[in-house]
């Protein structure tokens, strides 16, 4: 199944482009209103203001922000079709998007989306233009007004070489729109901006440790309408974009645009057509421009491989010298079907969107084996073998969300990764012991700092649990999870909640000998519980009257402000439950609880809740240390019953069709 990303929400799609303009108008409404009015279009969302370019220095020069027909007599938004040549790297340190960019030129529906062609400097002509990007599963129509900002009427960010022509300056701007500045743009991977073109898949070889047909794949990649990138690994940021002796540039992302076979001498060779963003510095080695091997080609096909090359940063190399001097080569693929063999099969493509939230379900990897286990989990079946063996294929990718924008709040990238495990058939969300006792299946490579981390298994068919991790706990990041398999992976549902326990329930002396005082009865029961002596080495000051008002509101059943002999007894057998979890997780005997085992104290108390109202809870209750009191774990755990049984009553009422975002709204109304 081609991977078009018209899918939205969890795991069902949508072809419908989302307008992202604050106000909520399209491109169309906010152009016919300039029209009328007969002004030229200014974006309040993206001001010609410094913000709009750097948030974390000032502008260093005296930049004006002008519209294309003040910079030039008969502005164009294309001339003669889109092409790679009408790229040309400005200040800003975006190669990998130029790169990018460079190879959507070659994909002609792509381009079609990404740029649309309604829209040109003619007689509809606002100062309005938009392009449409994929973002997290989901396209978004992404509206600039053409004020670019220049120096001495010079653009200084992407601009065509022909100085009239400005649709990659108007994308690019549209680009850092999207991203909150065009400093966001600084430093990213080729693959980051291809995914963002088409919603594709992307896969990296690494040149060195590469299969042996990898030249088979890349053709076949491009055959099949991939994009491709290349880039020279750097040993430190001294050799960032240090040009070598052979015309190379380290640190510096590439398009690849081209692969063929040509008879030299009687012998195959294999080449690769290689572009420089910059629009010039390019290999000057075997096969370059004007280079000596070109005499010994016959002249048609030399001229059809050439295509009267200049110097325009585009430039053709054996392909045994592009594996000696690039390091990686990146390919968004439109397809899952494997580069490694010619088997197409229908793929179904499923989406999960989940968070790392400290306290709760910022677990970390592996290594931190008491937090790995409240790291989101999520749940797949692989039903149907390949036809031509018993094994399934499977292509997972995970992708951290808003990183880029971030940056101005000062976060960056996280190192993320994941990990595949045999699913038993009994819980949904597995604990501690599971993962300390069972290995993982598939993993990731490496945990690294890129966007996205994908890659490509043969699982036997099964049912498979996948976790999705930061490397280090408590770093807080969403994402979202595209898995690509011949049978759709299905989120996991909820288990039923657990029955309470039922004990003795002879409490009428002592509720007859407390009752008066509802701050004294909540605050010394626990000295006086028959049968719970252990109670007494729980480690608190007391219970907060919020507490005891919660607490009040949660069993008077019948509204009367007091509690009855049978409300209370109906408590108690809650209460000696509670607080006997509560000691199982506090093993120092210090009062606190880590907010990590929260869910598993909340699940064996029978109430099974989403990673979304567990990281609310946590962010609620948890201290720095990410512990929770006992106070503020009776407050939390009587406030949820609150909830559920304040849902149950409107789910009732609603015959059944009250859903989850509901029960969140119930939450922060009773400040949960």
């Amino acid at each position: 199944m081609p991977l078009q990303s018209t899918l939205s929400g969890r795991s069902s799609g949508s072809s419908r482009v989302l307008d992202t303009q604050s106000d909520g108008k399209s491109f169309e409404e906010l152009r016919h209103e300039c029209l009328m009015k007969g002004v030229l279009f200014e974006d309040p969302d993206f001001p010609a203001t410094d913000s709009s370019l750097y948030y974390s220095q000032t502008v260093p020069v005296q930049i004006e922000w002008k519209r294309p027909k003040e910079l030039c007599e008969n502005p164009k938004f294309i001339v003669g079709g889109a092409s790679r040549t009408d790229i040309c790297q400005g200040q800003l340190g975006d190669c990998w998007l130029l790169a990018a960019i460079a190879s959507l030129t070659l994909k002609k529906e792509a381009l079609a989306r990404v740029v649309p062609h309604d829209q040109d400097f003619d007689r509809r002509y606002a100062g309005i233009f938009h392009f449409q990007f994929w973002h997290h599963n989901q396209w978004m129509d992404v509206v600039v007004d053409d004020r670019l900002p220049s120096v001495r009427n010079q653009l200084i960010m992407v601009h065509s070489a022909s100085n009239d022509e400005f649709w990659s300056a108007l994308l690019e701007k549209a680009y850092a729109k999207l991203h909150g500045s065009y400093e966001s743009l600084k430093g990213g991977s080729t693959m980051e901006a291809m995914e963002d073109f088409t919603g594709g898949l992307g896969e990296v070889y690494e040149t060195k440790n590469a299969p042996n047909n990898l030249f088979s794949i890349m053709k076949k990649a491009l055959d099949r309408g991939s994009m491709m990138g290349c880039s020279i690994d750097i040993s430190s940021s001294a050799e960032s974009e240090a040009k070598t002796s052979t015309g190379l540039v380290k640190g510096h992302a590439y398009s690849i645009t081209g692969l063929e076979q040509v008879n030299y001498r009687g012998q195959t060779v294999q080449l690769i057509r290689v572009r420089n963003p910059w629009g010039q510095v390019e290999w000057n080695g075997p096969w370059s421009d004007n280079s000596r091997e070109w005499n010994y080609v016959d002249q048609a096909e030399k001229n059809r491989i050439l295509q009267n090359s200049t110097e325009d940063g585009e430039f053709w190399m054996e392909f045994q010298d592009f594996q000696r001097n690039y390091d990686k080569v990146e390919i968004c693929n439109m397809t899952p079907d494997s580069l490694t063999d010619s088997t197409k099969r229908h793929w179904e493509l499923s989406m999960f969107e989940g968070n790392w939230i400290r306290g709760s379900t910022a677990g970390g990897c592996r290594n931190y084996i008491d937090t790995f286990w409240t790291n989101p989990q999520f749940k797949l079946e692989l039903e149907d073998a390949d036809d031509d063996d018993d094994m399934c294929s499977v292509v997972i990718a995970l992708m951290q969300k808003n990183r880029r924008k971030l940056r101005m709040e000062g976060l960056d990238l996280e190192t993320i990764g994941f990990a595949l495990y045999e699913a038993p058939n009994d819980e949904d969300h597995q604990g501690k012991d599971f993962f300390r006792y069972h290995a993982s299946k598939a993993r990731s490579r490496t945990y690294i700092n890129l966007r996205e981390v994908a890659e490509r298994f043969t699982l036997p068919p099964g049912k498979y649990l996948l976790v999705p991790t930061t490397f280090q706990p408590h770093h807080e990041a969403d994402f979202l999870i595209r898995i690509c398999s011949e049978k759709k992976a299905q989120p996991p549902m909820p288990s039923p909640p657990e029955e309470e326990s039922d004990e003795e329930k002879g409490l009428r002396r002592l509720f007859e000998q407390l009752a008066g005082s509802v701050r004294k009865l909540w605050s010394y029961y626990f000295t006086l519980a028959s049968g719970c002596k252990r109670c007494q080495i729980i480690k608190f000051d007391g219970l907060s009257l919020n507490t005891c008002h919660s607490i009040i509101n949660l069993m008077d059943v019948d509204n009367t402000g007091k509690l009855e002999f049978q409300e209370f007894k109906v408590f108690w057998e809650k209460m000696k439950k509670w607080i006997m979890l509560f000691l199982s997780f506090d093993t120092d005997r210090s009062g606190k609880m880590s907010s990590y085992e929260l869910r598993i104290a909340l699940k064996a108390a029978g109430m099974q809740l989403n990673n979304q109202l567990l990281q609310l809870i946590g962010l609620r209750f948890a201290d720095d240390n990410y512990d929770i009191d006992f106070d503020d774990y009776l407050t939390c755990i009587v406030r949820l019953e609150n909830m559920f049984r304040a849902f149950q009553a409107m789910d009732k009422l609603k015959r059944g069709r009250v859903n989850m975002n509901m029960m969140q709204f119930l939450m922060l109304s009773m400040n949960v």
